[in-house]
């Protein structure tokens, strides 16, 4: 991690079309200008990661979900095979008749 030391108004380039600039400094709070170009996602951190948290959470959920009713879904599948091989239709017969 690159460190420098700005003081308000100065600022830092990255690459040829970012540059994030100090606009002031408020005790121990520094507010800063960020220039980018619009295909360039410029996020605070903590929402990415309060972001991420809440997908890895709903991800958690939607696994949990699906091992929930995979053996339901089993069964189903099971049973339309069955319907379709023949096994579950009615007796030719008729019923009572061996």
């Amino acid at each position: 991690m690159l460190v420098l030391t700005r003081r308000s108004g100065q600022s830092i380039r990255i690459g040829p079309s970012m540059e994030v600039r100090v606009v002031r400094i408020e005790g121990d709070r520094v507010v800063l200008g960020i220039a980018a170009p619009r295909h360039v996602a410029v996020v605070r951190a903590e929402l990415v990661e309060e972001i991420s948290g809440e997908v890895r959470e709903a991800s958690d959920a939607r696994a949990k979900l699906r091992v929930m009713l995979l053996p339901h879904t089993g069964l189903r599948a099971r049973e339309s095979a069955r319907q379709s091989d023949g096994q579950n239709l009615p007796d030719p017969e008729g019923p009572g008749v061996a």
